[in-house]
């Protein structure tokens, strides 16, 4: 079955059709940049322009960076507020014409991961975190998802660990990889003391720079650290598949 998997983050919005029983992309990604000021209607126009891109017609998957809970949207960390009580999957149904899911961003890709990546076949408990414009997570125990993890505001020396060792923050302060995997390690640890994972998976789009940071974590863990297998593209298939499951 194809699925359009539509992935909204800080700087792009980016969609593909999946194939949801492999979990691959069938056709290349197509990014748009984020409106600025990412207002609802803006955003949505931005949706039916990715789907007119593939002529696609059938379900939509679509993640959000917010809490959602039953497509609506709960909270605005990283989103403009006017989001907040907004029915973001009859919005973009509206715009769509068909059925469409709205999930949780770092949920998804962390569903992609559990499904076709690094988490495939892992039991106890996965912490995916996903470094962008802040810090995604999805928490799974034997495979099953504890939606709406806000991990990234954890108080990490007084702030949340999202303004201390997001990419965004990595990026503003021109952080060397070591720097930043020293912070990273240090966030990682009270993660650890907090929810004693089997294996934390670090997604986003710092996962394909894994051979940069990887090697200077140096937290004080047995936890096992993985990359992302499926890169950036998690969010997409992520929320394609799960359309399959809360439709």
């Amino acid at each position: 079955m194809v699925v359009l998997g539509i992935d909204i983050g800080g700087t792009g919005i980016k969609g593909a059709p999946v194939d949801i029983d492999t979990g691959k992309l069938i056709a290349e990604r197509f990014r748009i940049p984020t409106p600025q000021p990412a207002l609802p209607n803006a955003v949505a126009d931005v949706i039916e322009q990715i789907a007119s891109h593939f002529k696609h017609k059938g379900p939509t998957g679509v993640t959000f960076p917010a809490i959602v809970k039953k497509g609506v949207i709960y909270s605005a960390s990283n989103v403009d507020a006017s989001w907040i009580q907004v029915d973001a999957a009859k919005l973009f149904q509206h715009h769509l014409g068909g059925p469409v899911t709205v999930v949780n961003d770092a949920d998804a890709a962390g569903i992609a991961e559990m499904r076709f990546g690094s988490g495939h076949g892992e039991q106890g408990v996965v912490i995916m975190l996903t470094f962008g414009t802040g810090i995604g997570s999805a928490i799974f125990h034997n495979g099953n998802l504890l939606p709406n993890s806000e991990l990234g505001h954890i108080q990490l020396r007084g702030k949340d660990a999202e303004l201390r060792c997001s990419e965004r923050i990595r990026e503003q302060k021109d952080m060397s990889f070591k720097k930043w995997a020293k912070i990273v390690s240090e966030y990682l640890e009270t993660l650890e003391k907090l929810f004693s994972p089997e294996l934390f998976i670090i997604g986003g789009g710092i996962s394909k720079k894994a051979d940069k940071f990887l090697p200077y974590l140096t937290a004080k863990t047995d936890v096992l650290i993985q990359p992302a297998k499926m890169l950036n593209d998690a969010g997409i298939i992520g929320a394609a598949y799960l359309t399959n499951i809360l439709s």
